[in-house]
């Protein structure tokens, strides 16, 4: 049941990480660069996560001092640079080359944890990432659709690939030393909201985002739907769940990203490679979940 849970819980992490554009996009039109939005999605989360753990369990704050390294992973790397370098791939690029670039993760992901974690690259995982990985490709147009891509663009789109795979091994190694989802979740925050207020100027995002009552509440939301819920939520999963299954899961992002801009931006979706392609993702998603019997020794 714990299992379920957790795969539901990645599950919907990658729902919620695939509205992302959407708020993306209309902060651009606003005149916010890559780490000016990175900023203020990242420090309204960890504003409201601090307050939260603050009220709910004040004893979560407390770490030991050997161990901040995985938080400063989880933290300056994971969410900081990560959200730079995704935001400015699809500044260069497009969403749908984006969110491919970003999904090379799963494959980052098997490497890193047979590395550090010793965990076994099965035929299924190899199979579920190569599935994942295509269908994500056929689903956003990037296979079956006119695509043009700087060099820029594909490295830093590589770069958040990358970085969103150290997610899961750092947080995987707090996991380990004893830490609850949500101590790891209220210091990556903390950690990637100092990082991105030094590394960018905040006071164009202090005048979007403080207009009027109505901005106020869409940057609210953004750093709920796009961040703090997905991350807490991936988070959890990863207690019941191994790295590499959880990232991927998360594929359905690109899946949800393209469906939804669909029906509310009204981009068409590829005929067949496009509905292939989604549903390839999902499939990916069921073969790493399936549990093949083992063979009894006569």
């Amino acid at each position: 049941m714990k299992k379920k849970l957790a795969v539901l819980s990645v599950l919907l992490a990658g729902t919620l990480w695939g509205l992302i554009g959407f708020f993306v996009r209309r902060y651009q039109a606003m005149g916010l660069d890559s780490m000016q939005i990175a900023a203020l999605r990242i420090t309204l989360s960890a504003m409201m996560f601090a307050l939260f753990v603050l009220i709910y369990k004040p004893k979560l704050f407390k770490i030991r001092l050997r161990d901040i390294w995985c938080f400063l992973g989880t933290g300056i790397v994971s969410v900081g640079v990560f959200t730079f370098c995704y935001f400015k791939s699809i500044e260069l690029s497009s969403l749908s080359v984006a969110a491919v670039l970003l999904y090379t993760a799963p494959a980052f992901v098997m490497i890193f944890s047979l590395i550090c974690f010793k965990e076994r690259m099965t035929v299924m995982k190899g199979v579920s990432v190569l599935l994942a990985v295509l269908g994500c490709a056929m689903t956003t147009g990037v296979i079956g659709g006119d695509v043009n891509i700087t060099l820029a663009g594909f490295l830093f789109g590589l770069g958040s690939g990358v970085c969103y795979a150290l997610y899961s091994i750092f947080s995987r190694f707090a996991l380990n030393r004893g830490y609850e989802p949500f101590t790891i979740t209220v210091y990556t925050f903390l950690l990637a909201a100092v990082f991105s207020i030094v590394t960018c100027d905040v006071r164009p995002v202090i005048g979007v985002m403080t207009a009027d009552i109505g901005s106020v509440g869409f940057a609210v939301l953004f750093a709920l739907v796009s961040c703090l819920l997905p991350y807490t939520f991936y988070t959890l999963g990863l207690k019941y769940i191994s790295s590499g299954t959880a990232s991927i899961i998360a594929t359905v992002e690109p899946v949800v990203a393209t469906v939804v801009g669909a029906w509310y931006f009204g981009e068409a979706i590829g005929v067949p490679f496009g509905y292939i392609g989604v549903g390839l993702v999902f499939l990916s998603v069921v073969l790493i979940n399936i549990k093949i019997p083992k063979k009894s020794k006569e």
